[in-house]
């Protein structure tokens, strides 16, 4: 395989004002050309909104302002023959054959569109993206996202060459916005096929509401209880998730393992799988049944019966990520890890693959980069559809191996025209939630932040822990003492003065009830220490009012809380004395790793999380009295 080579780009050096520059006159070229008119089209987005979905193998090109249909050979999962396996250490692996001057071209190029972690970000998402450096040092940041933006800009970039497959690496649904989520994820798989996704890698957000719903996702049909409530039908997705990783049973998954695509007589595997740990963060309800295996084995064993296909071309589709240095440019590799290059769990995976992968589309960890780790390109496109990473390979005729593979982080500005269908779709579905999205439950003094502080505490968090408690403290709803809010269930921020149900609906979007089980002190001390792992990760959880307690930052794991400190409204935990404990069923059923929840016992069952937020802000706030944010003082830093 030949060295992988990443597209120069203006964001990777200063001069990033030119990108943006070059990105508002495109904007304004397609402002003044004003979509199509009559028979012309723009671009092949406006053929699939004007005409409709293409033929079968076929896809919409725009040429000369006129729509056409070229065709696109796609075989099934697992298809070609069975062409045994070519030396790969062959001096002239990679390298196309010369040709000679009649015989024409002996290379193909085929463009993959990447993106990840979209969850349901429908509308235009908050925040910015830092775009690059201006003149005088200071960051370059730009608006960026919003599905009727992105689509256009992958029609655009699909436009430029026929041989485009467009793939997904995971929580393309899942803790999304009222507007995707009321639904069920509906609006963003219609969205997607509109859009003309090709593949999706299952990531672990496909898992929260069960896989039998994920199956539904592929298939189509009614949600089993609440029906269809856009009042139609729900077709599934066009597209295929993969999940070679995801086991129902021996030598079987739950998706597919992989896709291949052929372009111009070259065949290229597109292998889709999600991070190994995913049971850790999903409800064990929604993986019961499923086994996740490991991400390199799984690949390496699958690389020679791809060669048997005559398959030389392999592009890796995964939920596992990295992460980059703060302030690091979209299209940069700066990190802690080795050769100051990202650190991350992608790393160890792209190192331990097989150096028959060519590229690795990676995600989860909502971050941008693109790299080159052991000959691979490795890209990640942020999140909520922000950016799309454009992978321009090269492939051999002769051979089918990767001649060079080049990648490049584009940022989904908002100077582009909308794409029509999208954006009525998007209407459609703001018109029917937004009765219920816009009913005001409450009124905060300043902005509840997920932002934690030193110790893991933040003032969101902590409300949110506030509102379970009071949710099932009576005798007849769990009779709770505390409650613990874990992190990674609170989604995005509360701003100042009045809540809507959609803004509370949004940073708590996973529908979890709440869950209270009888906990002694002693496990009570065991639940906080589980909160620093042996691998070094930290998980801290967030407690409601009236708990508090201390630990030291450098006492060994499994050692770092006080018992004396552990308190109750005041009053020392005894380690044999029983305590009610509130948590929603996430973590009462062991996410995250803290598994002395699962030994509680006496466990009822409450109310969903986000109706005890909303009944927790309509009995402590008002427009006169809003909820002031809770001081940061439960947890205790020593040294």
């Amino acid at each position: 395989m030949p060295q992988a080579t990443p597209r120069s780009s203006l964001l990777e050096v200063r001069p990033s004002v030119f990108l943006l520059a070059g990105a508002f006159v495109t904007g304004m070229f397609l402002f003044a050309q004003g979509g199509c008119g009559g028979d012309e089209c723009q671009d092949a987005a406006d053929c699939r909104e004007d005409k409709g979905p293409p033929a079968s193998n076929t896809e919409w090109v725009c040429e000369d302002k006129r729509c056409e249909q070229h065709s696109v050979q796609v075989p099934p999962p697992d298809s070609g023959t069975d062409a045994g396996t070519p030396d790969a250490g062959r001096p002239d692996a990679g390298t196309p054959d010369s040709g000679t001057p009649d015989s024409g071209p002996t290379t193909v190029g085929v463009q993959v569109l990447a993106f990840n972690d979209f969850h349901g970000q429908l509308e235009e998402p908050a925040g910015q993206i830092l775009a690059g450096v201006a003149p005088d040092g200071g960051p370059v940041r730009v608006n960026a996202g919003g599905v009727t933006y992105f689509a256009r800009h992958i029609a655009a970039l699909r436009a430029a060459n026929p041989n485009t497959v467009v793939v997904a690496a995971g929580d393309l649904i899942g803790a999304s916005p009222l507007l995707s989520g009321l639904f069920h994820d509906e609006p963003t798989v219609e969205a997607m096929n509109l859009i003309g996704l090709d593949l999706v890698a299952v990531g672990n957000h496909e898992f929260d509401e069960g896989s039998t719903e994920l199956l539904r996702m592929q298939s189509g049909g009614c949600h089993p209880v609440d029906g269809c409530l856009d009042g139609d039908g729900f077709p599934g997705a066009k597209f295929k998730f993969l999940a070679a990783n995801v086991a129902t049973g021996v030598d079987r998954t739950l998706f597919p393992r992989y896709d291949v695509r052929e372009f111009e007589g070259v065949k290229v595997a597109f292998i889709g799988m999600t991070l190994e740990a995913t049971p850790e963060s999903v409800i064990p309800t929604g993986v019961a049944g499923l086994t996740f295996k490991d991400e390199v084995q799984t690949v390496n064993a699958l690389v020679p019966e791809l060669r048997r296909q005559g398959i030389e071309a392999i592009i890796v589709v995964v939920h596992q990520g990295g992460i980059p240095t703060s302030g690091s440019l979209v299209n940069e590799c700066k990190g802690a890890g080795a050769d100051g290059l990202i650190s991350g769990a992608i790393v160890g995976v792209a190192k331990g693959l097989n150096d028959a992968v060519d590229v690795i589309v990676s995600g989860h960890t909502h971050q941008a980069y693109n790299c080159v780790i052991d000959g691979k390109v490795v890209t990640s496109a942020s999140s909520m559809g922000q950016l799309v990473t454009d992978i321009d390979l090269t492939l051999s005729k002769a051979t089918g191996d990767v001649v060079e593979a080049r990648a490049n982080n584009i940022i989904v500005t908002r100077d582009v025209q909308e794409v029509g269908a999208v954006k009525e779709l998007v209407t459609k579905y703001q018109e029917l939630v937004a009765p219920r999205a816009n009913r005001v439950i409450g009124w905060v003094s300043q902005t509840l932040r997920t932002q934690s502080d030193s110790v893991g505490q933040s003032t969101l968090g902590l409300v949110i822990a506030d509102s379970q408690l009071e949710a099932t403290k009576p005798a007849n709803l769990g009779g709770a003492q505390v409650a613990f809010m874990n992190p990674g269930g609170v989604r995005a921020d509360i701003a100042q003065g009045e809540v809507t149900y959609g803004e509370a609906f949004t940073t708590q979007p996973f529908g979890n009830s709440l869950v209270t089980v009888t906990l002694t002190g002693a496990q009570i001390e065991q639940l906080l220490e589980q909160q620093w792992r042996p691998s070094g990760a930290t998980l801290m959880l967030l407690p409601s009012a009236g708990f508090t307690y201390a630990f030291s930052a450098s006492a060994p794991v499994g050692s770092r809380v006080d018992p004396e400190s552990i308190r109750i409204n005041g009053v020392t935990v005894d380690p044999a004395a029983n305590y009610r404990v509130t948590a929603n069923n996430y973590l009462a059923s062991g996410g995250d790793g803290v598994q002395v929840f699962v030994e509680g016992t006496n466990r009822l069952g409450g109310a969903v999380d986000s109706d005890a937020l909303e009944a927790y802000l309509k009995a402590h706030s008002s427009q006169a009295s809003p909820l002031p944010a809770p001081a940061l003082n439960r947890i205790t830093r020593l040294p």
